[in-house]
């Protein structure tokens, strides 16, 4: 909570669009004092500059912690208090419970609630170049993946219409290998017609060649035409099919070029070490907590904040009798997804980790809820070593589970058994 809030004597806010922003400033009183729209031009923030130039340095506050009027303010040094979208509409509910909703009535909404309740906001802290380049590397890597799942979806459903020998063949549709084969035989005749000797060589090519499933795909590569689809939908639907593989083909070269990026720049991160050796991170998991948590330390102050934003600690609901725990939902979802896919991969790696994960699905947890479990526990260490600046060391940790002696850790130092991995 910031104690010398009442130092300040304005009070921004501003309604961001993608094209032009609504800025409303008020004084001590609530009076607004100024208030005007600009374009998100050069010559739009060189006004936006002069006007608030009586106001330099008071806090402002908008609907967002990223994008390009964030970054804009951030070059120009204002210190940002962002709130989130439900937040906003419950000020401007306060404001006008009839229902008024406009760009100006939203902007000094948002003013008057910096204005009495900011004391208690957090503040944005902006991140060092590294930290900020490899935050956006990582998150539009994500994006893409996203979009190559989405495309890998339009593409079985394609293949489903006329192809489903494809699909019997090949588990894995995120696969190189999977793409190249609709582009080598786009058609049940192709490869029908195409005969052993080369779908071998697409095999020995690919390194797809094992005794457990060579003789499989030959049998089913020889079914190719046993159920045909209509001419008009083959030659519609393998055309789409063939598009689809060459975009995925294209987007799998980009994925490369972030992923060599994304390790150039965690490699040169400072804070590498401490995020490079934790079990089951690897090199795809490691730089996105790194790049989510930062370097500001400031940002977390305990470990509790870093478990509320990863999501990973329940929100309480308690009213009359009903008192009960549910989902956080607003939190950083990238940093809960990727907690999510660290606490499974630790399991693995890490003994005490799934001992830990096994002792919460016999209390009765969900798979999903004893990761969130396990999340909590590993962004406790996270957190310690952040702060300290030091890599994990699993012995340490076990010498403090032996020393603390958890009913769950002295149950598996008896048994030496745990549930097995899901």
């Amino acid at each position: 909570m910031n104690t010398e809030w009442n130092q300040h004597t304005h009070f921004a806010a501003l309604d961001w669009a993608s094209d032009h922003h609504d800025v409303c400033v008020v004084d001590r009183s609530g009076t607004i004092v100024a208030e005007f729209r600009f374009a998100h031009t050069a010559a739009g923030w060189n006004e936006f500059t002069e006007q608030m130039k009586s106001f330099t340095g008071c806090p402002l506050t908008l609907e967002t912690s990223s994008g390009p009027a964030v970054d804009q303010l951030l070059q120009r040094g204002w210190p940002l208090y962002p709130v989130a979208p439900p937040a906003s509409n419950r000020y401007r509910d306060r404001k006008a419970p009839s229902g008024t909703k406009t760009d100006r009535h939203e902007t000094w909404a948002l003013a008057d609630a910096l204005r009495t309740d900011g004391h208690a906001w957090r503040p944005l802290r902006p991140q060092d170049e590294a930290t900020a380049t490899l935050r956006a590397l990582c998150r539009d890597e994500i994006a893409l993946i996203e979009q190559r799942t989405a495309l890998v979806n339009q593409l079985q459903a394609a293949l489903r219409e006329y192809y489903p020998v494809a699909l019997e063949a090949f588990e894995d549709w995120t696969a190189p290998y999977a793409w190249a084969f609709v582009l080598a035989f786009p058609t049940p005749a192709a490869l029908k017609a195409a005969g052993k000797r080369k779908w071998e060589t697409f095999l020995h090519t690919h390194k797809l060649w094992r005794p457990q499933t060579t003789e499989r795909r030959l049998a089913i590569f020889a079914q190719a035409t046993a159920l045909p689809a209509s001419a008009a939908v083959t030659s519609a639907k393998s055309l789409l099919a063939t598009s689809l593989a060459k975009v995925l083909q294209t987007l799998q070269t980009q994925l490369d070029e972030y992923r060599r990026q994304i390790t150039a720049a965690f490699r040169a991160h400072p804070d590498h070490d401490v995020f490079g050796g934790l079990p089951g991170a690897k090199a795809v998991l490691a730089p996105r907590l790194l790049s989510e948590l930062g370097r500001v330390r400031e940002e977390y102050p305990d470990a509790q904040s870093l478990m509320c934003q990863a999501g990973v600690s329940p929100v309480s609901y308690q009213s009359g009798q009903i008192d009960k725990c549910r989902l956080r939902r607003a939190c950083d979802k990238v940093l809960r997804f990727t907690v999510h896919l660290w606490a499974n991969a630790s399991r693995k790696k890490c003994a005490w980790a799934q001992a830990y994960y096994a002792s919460k699905r016999r209390e009765g947890h969900s798979h999903a809820s004893a990761l969130r479990c396990l999340g909590k526990r590993w962004l406790k260490i996270l957190w310690r070593l952040w702060v300290d600046q030091k890599p994990y060391d699993e012995t340490v940790h076990l010498a403090s589970l032996d020393r603390r002696a958890p009913k769950w850790w002295v149950e598996f130092n008896r048994t030496g058994q745990a549930a097995p991995t899901v």
